[in-house]
């Protein structure tokens, strides 16, 4: 069983708390000043410098060039700081996120002081950036990486605060994603949301067997083929807060995807360990969102099960009854995810929350059209959708608006069924599936739908080859300007 290890949540007012990888501003005195260069300022700062400094830059051919860092000597050779180089600076300052990332993997070993004066948006996505470029899945190695050597004074006006917050929602999400499928099932998954829960002393509810398959039938049909120690369940967490607005989040926690009966190929199979990876992503903004105290009531719901083969394997041309009482006819068990989000949506539609929102790693064609670093994002409401793609820009963590044609509705219908859980066409899978789950939400408005990969297939500072979190950083960011004061 893979560990739960949750890390501490940042304590209620407790701006002022560091890890490993930020230090307080005591320190700044003895810090090497490192300098954020655009290619306009580099004449403002080669003034700036001693004039040996500035004669290296000039020596080196530095011209601030995007990525580019320059380490300075000082007057006996000695490391002296360092010039970091953000070519147009078109990126904006949420792109500092992902440049903080790789200096703190490139630098050598020292404490540094940012010299260049950030906002507040600037300095905490810096401050976070730093943190996680320090990220490392290492739980199954003998021999570990040493830690990220280079450590950093914490930005003045940083909301060191929401930056040590988000780090650690991120790394409880890449972990849980990681973790290999043998190490984590719907078990495991289950206690990690109870952990979660327990943390910041909110109440889980656990339904699994026979309660299961009444309550929620379409989870119990995908996971009923699994062994009795993967065997399925539907988590549900509370965190109650009398009065205030309500947010529900869901996320598919799908733990392996074989495909059931429609049995992927060897390839395809590789990476679904991460087809929890909407779960963790749920997890991680719970996590957030208590970590920061918003004033939401809060409920999160997982349908957490494994789609496996065997003789009890729900099967194509089964007819199944949702919770909701719509019948759906199995056109293709490889189409898991919506069936299970669709039980979930429908308890969580049923208390009408102000915001419902789901993540799920659903469907390959939304990776087909956006690749893996763009999440697909439909909603009940433009305005907000629109809302959301600008704070996700902002901040460094895309979403994709993408629409919720009705015209294609008549796609998934079926001749024996209220529904079929598969498309007679082999177009707009992604837009299908989304108007699929939109049949299980009728109450709520507004509600959002997120359509994610929850994978980095390459490596990058700051994002390694492995799981990643995606949209929780934006989804935080709305929820928090809708619903309360806080960070971000």
């Amino acid at each position: 069983m893979v560990a739960i290890n949750l890390p501490q949540a940042s304590a209620r007012g407790q701006k002022d708390r560091v890890s490993s990888s930020i230090i307080s501003a005591e320190h700044s005195g003895s810090a090497l000043p490192l300098y954020l260069c655009e290619e306009a300022g580099l004449e403002r700062l080669v003034a700036q410098l001693p004039a040996s400094q500035g004669a290296w830059l000039r020596a080196n051919g530095f011209e601030a060039e995007r990525g580019r860092v320059l380490n300075l000597p000082g007057s006996a050779g000695e490391l002296a700081g360092a010039v970091a180089g953000q070519g147009t600076g078109a990126a904006g300052e949420g792109a500092l996120l992902w440049e903080a990332a790789a200096l703190a993997e490139r630098l050598p070993a020292a404490i540094y002081r940012l010299a260049t004066p950030l906002s507040t948006l600037g300095a905490t996505q810096f401050a976070l950036g730093w943190q996680l470029g320090a990220y490392r899945f290492q739980q199954f190695k003998s021999v570990k990486k040493a830690a990220v050597p280079a450590r950093l004074v914490a930005p003045a006006g940083a909301d060191l605060r929401y930056a040590l917050a988000a780090c650690e929602a991120v790394s409880l999400g890449r972990d849980l994603i990681n973790a290999p499928a043998n190490e984590l099932g719907p078990a495991e998954l289950a206690a990690a949301a109870r952990a979660v829960s327990e943390r910041f002393g909110g109440q889980c509810r656990i339904a699994a067997g026979a309660e299961l398959e009444r309550e929620y039938p379409l989870v119990h049909a995908v996971g009923r083929a699994s062994s009795e120690a993967r065997a399925p369940r539907l988590v549900d967490c509370r965190f109650p807060r009398p009065g205030a607005p309500r947010v529900t989040l869901v996320g598919k926690g799908v733990c392996f995807d074989s495909g059931g009966l429609d049995l992927k190929p060897a390839a395809a199979m590789l990476l679904m360990k991460k087809d929890m990876g909407g779960a963790a992503c749920t997890l991680a903004l719970a996590y957030l969102i208590r970590a920061m105290d918003l004033p939401v009531q809060l409920r999160v719901l997982i349908p957490a099960v494994e789609n496996s083969v065997g003789s009890d394997a729900f099967r194509p041309g089964d007819i199944l009854r949702s919770r909701r009482g719509l019948s759906v006819e199995i056109g293709n068990t490889d189409a898991e995810g919506r069936l299970v989000l669709a039980d979930a949506l429908s308890e969580a539609d049923a208390e009408s929350p102000q915001l419902l929102i789901d993540l799920a790693t659903l469907t390959g064609a939304a990776r087909t059209a956006l690749g893996p670093d763009l999440p697909a994002l439909y909603g009940s409401e433009d305005a907000l959708v629109a809302e959301l793609a600008a704070i996700s820009q902002q901040l460094c963590d895309p979403l994709w608006p993408m629409p919720l044609w009705a015209g294609y509705e008549e796609d998934f219908s079926s001749r024996v069924a209220d529904m079929n859980n598969m498309s007679a066409t082999p177009f707009a899978g992604s837009i299908i599936a989304a108007l699929f789950l939109k049949r299980f939400v009728t109450a709520s408005r507004p509600w959002l739908h997120v359509d994610l990969y929850a994978w980095n297939p390459k490596e990058r500072p700051g994002r390694p080859l492995g799981g990643e979190v995606q949209s929780v950083r934006a989804l935080y960011e709305l929820i928090r300007r809708r619903f309360g004061s806080g960070a971000g």
